[in-house]
């Protein structure tokens, strides 16, 4: 190891020119090793978590020798010189939404298991940002970068995206993206389009055969997946949701809540069950059809999708989707360390759970 894995901390001696004040030198890894009495290879190995055995009398010296001097290693010094760090960079759409930090919380304690750190960046659900935060990271040589967010149909921003990823890829990284299969890596992939259908048809055997859709924004594919699993399950099953009964909007509560507004302007007389694309527009949705007098679950069902946790406090009880979004992040881990996994892609399964807002009609 050169002296570029060396790092700062606030040990070490102290010099300085006369009428300043010192400055103290920090502590370096020969520091260390010195204080210990061993050699700078076992000082390394027993800071930097090395899998080459070191005797524990020797670890605890060392341990021991690096709190006295206050030795802080550079882990930035270290990525450079070894190409990479025990660093995972997590890139989610927005983390006050339940279903991004479900999933980062899943990320956080499999990389916990693993002896990785975990640094997160938001894109505030803009896709332009997306290569920018990935241009960033690529820097820092993090272990593997996870991209957890639907993808979009702007072709101009998946395609900056995909050459930044694959640079990074290219610098010895490995990239992980739960959403769609669109892109040449490692994907854990939700069957969004199956069970939007699975649940349109649970639906219709409970009698609803009037429905109507919160869709979502129109440009991402999570939507557009849900919408048409749902929209053509209930074709085919005989009841038709028309267009006019299709509306989008922000994928967010507010969205939901505005999304609900306009379809009531659209006359909702008609309308038995409202399927929002997921559980923070539903919560939205709720909150409007609230504001008109409408009883959910008797003057109007709904359902949504993700199962987002914050639902246990949602009454009547919400019907949705289950994803295992924790389980969703642990996997994305384990496939980021696996060197020859049995696919690139790993589909992630829905399951339906049908609760208090859409009983039985018949």
């Amino acid at each position: 190891m050169n002296q570029s894995d060396d790092a700062a901390g606030s040990g070490g001696s102290t010099t300085g020119r006369p009428g300043h004040p010192p400055v103290r030198r920090s502590a370096t890894l020969s520091d260390v090793a010195h204080e210990a009495g061993v050699s700078l290879a076992t000082a390394s190995r027993s800071l930097n978590g090395s899998t080459r055995t070191v005797r524990e009398e020797y670890r605890q010296r060392v341990l021991a020798a690096a709190r006295k001097l206050n030795y802080s290693a550079n882990h930035s010094a270290q990525a450079v010189a070894r190409g990479t760090s025990n660093t995972v960079a997590l890139v989610v759409s927005d983390i006050a939404d339940p279903y991004f930090s479900s999933i980062a919380s899943g990320v956080m304690r499999a990389a916990e298991d693993e002896g990785l750190v975990v640094t997160m960046s938001i894109t505030e659900r803009r896709p332009e940002r997306e290569a920018e935060l990935v241009r960033a990271l690529r820097g820092m040589r993090p272990r593997s970068l996870m991209l957890v967010g639907s993808r979009r149909t702007d072709p101009r921003a998946a395609e900056e995206l995909e050459a930044e990823l694959t640079a990074y890829e290219q610098a010895g990284g490995r990239v992980i993206v739960i959403a769609q299969p669109t892109m040449p890596f490692r994907t854990v992939a939700i069957r969004n389009e199956e069970a939007a259908a699975d649940l349109a048809e649970q639906l219709i055997g409970l009698g609803y055969e009037s429905m109507a859709v919160l869709a979502g924004p129109d440009g991402l594919l999570t939507a557009r997946e849900r919408v048409r699993g749902f929209v053509d399950r209930c074709t085919e099953l005989g009841v038709q949701v028309p267009e006019r009964k299709i509306v989008h909007g922000e994928f967010t509560r507010d969205g939901g809540f505005v999304a609900a507004a306009e379809l009531h302007r659209r006359e909702l007389s008609d309308v038995e069950l409202v399927f929002a694309v997921n559980d923070v527009m539903a919560v939205g949705a709720m909150a409007y059809f609230r504001t008109t007098g409408m009883q959910l679950g008797q003057d109007i069902a709904i359902a949504g999708f993700d199962d987002i946790e914050t639902l246990r406090d949602v009454s009547p009880a919400l019907t949705t989707v289950a994803l295992p979004l924790q389980q969703i992040g642990r996997v994305a881990v384990t496939l980021a360390l696996t060197e020859d996994p049995d696919s690139e892609v790993v589909p992630v399964d829905g399951s339906v759970i049908i609760r208090e807002s859409t009983p039985r009609r018949k």
